[in-house]
């Protein structure tokens, strides 16, 4: 069994050095900095042959971080992919009920990636996969938050009026929902069903399927057609494609920046 470390005797030697290491498992694609806080406190995580019991604790380039008793492999370029994401697979990396995952669909040769957020069981469309958890966090906060793209089967009545009634936002069972923007698409209709196009900010827990059922309308049909600059376009169901590197540091100019003058 390997020993425990002791953050405090750690400290005078990491706390003016290094990073934290949540963020440095993080930013070598193990997960996200939230998920690698939990890898930690339940002990799965050793700096240097000793097991971590907190994650305030800095590291250095020179120390060696094993998950599961296995050597994580150092920091590589941030890169980015999209990936047409089919309904019916769950965005985690294991399931407890069995259900078929986004990354058991994944190329053997893709590396270890996070999602940029996640898309429910049933939603399709563009999901973001990353080799850089912090990367992730940075497209996920709030204030850099890119607005998402959907297209929207809905059955039942179409109220352009209440479509409209959301525009400014709207609070659903207590939990306030920013600026929501919903076109209906013209000549689209089927039957009792209409496409329509809806564009949001933030991307809360089902946030699109919330307001639709507040609008009175039931989704039978939802896909994620771009998430910020990046369009899901022609990329048939299952596709997986890189996002060029320009692309990218067109895109993500400040967040390529900041991680530049940190190192």
């Amino acid at each position: 069994m390997l020993p425990r470390m002791n953050t405090k005797d750690n400290q005078s030697k990491t706390s003016f050095a290094g990073e934290r290491i949540a963020k440095r498992l993080a930013r070598c694609g193990v997960c996200s900095r939230r998920d690698a806080e939990k890898l930690i406190e339940s002990g799965r995580v050793a700096v240097d042959g000793k097991i971590l019991t907190t994650p305030a604790l800095n590291v250095t380039e020179d120390q060696v971080i094993t998950l599961d008793g296995k050597p994580v492999a150092a920091a590589e370029e941030s890169r980015v992919w999209r990936y047409h994401k089919s309904a019916g697979t769950i965005t985690t990396s294991r399931d407890p009920q069995g259900r078929p995952t986004v990354f058991e669909k994944l190329p053997h040769e893709m590396p270890r990636v996070v999602s940029v957020g996640r898309l429910d069981f049933n939603t399709e469309g563009l999901l973001l996969l990353t080799n850089d958890g912090e990367l992730a966090r940075h497209l996920e906060l709030p204030q850099n938050a890119w607005l998402r793209h959907y297209r929207v089967r809905v059955h039942g009545e179409v109220d352009p009026a209440k479509l409209k009634s959301v525009a400014t936002g709207v609070t659903i069972s207590g939990i306030r929902y920013e600026p929501v923007k919903i076109e209906i698409e013209k000549g689209k209709e089927e039957g009792t069903n209409s496409w329509l196009a809806v564009t949001i900010r933030e991307g809360k827990n089902r946030e699109v399927r919330k307001i639709m059922d507040h609008l009175g309308l039931q989704v039978t049909r939802l896909i994620r057609t771009a998430f910020g600059p990046f369009p899901l376009g022609k990329l048939p169901r299952g596709g997986i494609e890189e996002i060029p590197r320009r692309a990218l540091r067109e895109a993500l100019g400040k967040f390529f920046e900041k991680d530049k003058k940190k190192k």
